[in-house]
């Protein structure tokens, strides 16, 4: 059974590629310990003609508001099922599978969940953030992957009536039945048209909240900020200009910029034990893609190599130290370091 170990979660209310989104994407690349790798999906803005476009002002924006990571950015074009651009050909989800951090954001979220619902690319999604790699949500992304999401084109653009579809339900497998509403004190509207709410309104909105098909939480997400989850900490927190809102039964509590809440108060948060809600053979993949890619960073030293080791640590315990000197320098000259560790030494091998 895989070791479960999920990375963080990031969820934009919206200010993403702003000033407040690369505090919140620094504090994320801060606490990586390795390389930053993006993989940018372009589904949410599949439909559109500029997907890649769209997709691209993120990567230009990690690339030069945060060139201190030097992060190394991918796209990934799963745009549409049923075409060579689908989230089922594994032939475009490479960066999925060797990021560290997978980034969702701008676009319609019914036509995201149409496109990833059971796709390899969602399945790939899961298998990754719970062998540690962070998740960025952003814009229409945190609606698609709720337990149910509003329909914001349909009914803001189109005038369908009030009505919700089932989400992505990322959420579901940790026991948290959630429903994110990104744009939350949103004012695009101006004095004539209250567009909080993502665009919803509130009148709507609280019309929305009696028709949801179950019981939730509602978490609330304002403009330029950002709520970040750390499942293994068990610690949300909130970052950027606004608050985070929780609705639960009809009563609200609000969590300001700075504060911190613990993961509880989103429900009854639980670790999945293993992985059953992954396909085997996924699992399998992205487990020995991420074993492959260690054993790329880390690979073992030839014997030869070892058996240096062995004589310096022999002259060590000797007390022989200029010979151990010598054998230090002859295995850096063959490009590898010596780590001493509690457990005895390691060899590691020097960065190019």
């Amino acid at each position: 059974m895989e070791q479960i170990s999920p990375g963080k979660i990031v969820l934009f209310g919206s200010g993403e590629t702003s000033a407040s989104g690369r505090r919140v994407f620094d504090f994320l690349f801060r606490s990586m310990s390795e390389d930053v790798r993006v993989a940018i999906l372009e589904t949410p803005a599949g439909f559109e003609l500029n997907s890649e476009w769209v997709a691209g002002q993120v990567a230009d924006f990690l690339a030069q508001r945060l060139k201190n990571y030097i992060p190394e950015t991918q796209l990934v074009a799963a745009r549409k099922r049923g075409t060579n651009f689908s989230p089922d050909n594994p032939e475009i989800l490479d960066p999925l599978l060797t990021s560290n951090v997978i980034y969702m954001g701008a676009g319609s979220p019914t036509y995201a969940i149409k496109q990833l619902e059971d796709s390899l690319a969602w399945h790939i999604i899961l298998a990754r953030h719970r062998l540690g790699a962070h998740i960025v949500w952003a814009s229409a992304s945190p609606l698609a992957i709720s337990a149910f999401t509003i329909p914001v084109y349909e009914i803001y653009k189109v005038g369908e009536d009030l009505h919700w579809k089932r989400g992505l339900d990322f959420f579901g497998s940790f026991g948290l039945r959630l429903i994110f509403v990104p744009h939350w004190n949103n004012t695009d509207g101006g004095a004539n048209l209250d567009t909080s709410r993502c665009y919803m309104g509130l009148p709507r909105f609280t019309q929305l909240l009696e028709m949801v098909p179950e019981q939730v939480i509602v978490v609330g997400i304002e403009e330029h900020t950002a709520l970040i989850i750390d499942m293994e900490g068990g610690i949300c927190q909130v970052m950027g200009k606004g608050g985070v809102i929780l609705l639960d039964e009809g009563e609200e509590t609000r969590y300001e910029t700075g504060q911190t809440f613990d993961v509880g108060e989103l429900g009854p948060f639980r670790l999945p034990v293993g992985s059953n809600d992954i396909p085997e053979d996924v699992m399998k993949l992205v487990v020995e893609t991420q074993f492959e890619m260690e054993l790329s960073r880390n690979p073992e030293p030839p014997r030869h190599l070892l058996d240096l080791l062995e004589a310096r640590e022999a002259a060590r315990q000797h007390k022989q130290w200029d010979k151990a000197d010598r054998l230090r320098d002859e295995i850096l000259e063959l490009g590898w370091s010596i780590q001493d560790t509690g457990e005895g030494p390691e060899l590691l091998p020097l960065k190019e």
